[in-house]
């Protein structure tokens, strides 16, 4: 079956919430999923519930029947997720144009030293033969 994940959506800030558990935790239940949330953030078991649903219908994540729970997966790896919504932002925001994006990114001034130097340390390991 034809995943969903096609259609480009974003997720929303709950989705992604969930989905970054997900990413870092593994396949869980409901419950294992609402324990990883922080304690600040305690949305209803229904809630939970509801948000991995429609993020199944998605196509990001799938279920199966364990007794009587159901285990959520991800389907879409998260290097994935980011890379088409960088190429999106790039697209979208940037004109397609990846270059502003990094000029953007280091004109920002919350950027200090080492953020700089690891930028730069990232960009010339790409440009190595």
């Amino acid at each position: 079956m034809r995943s969903k994940l096609h259609d480009h959506r974003l997720l929303t800030p709950a989705e992604l919430e969930l989905m970054t558990i997900l990413w870092a935790e593994g396949p869980g239940t409901v419950r294992r999923v609402m324990d990883s949330l922080p304690v600040d953030r305690q949305p209803a078991y229904t809630t939970v519930s509801t948000i991995l649903r429609i993020l199944e219908q998605k196509g990001f994540v799938t279920s199966r029947k364990e007794g009587r729970s159901h285990v959520y997966g991800a389907t879409v790896e998260r290097d994935q997720y980011e890379g088409r919504n960088l190429r999106q932002l790039v697209g979208s925001l940037f004109g397609g144009d990846p270059s502003a994006l990094v000029r953007r990114l280091v004109s920002d001034e919350s950027l200090d030293q080492d953020d700089l130097l690891e930028l730069q340390r990232i960009v010339d390991e790409r440009l190595k033969p």
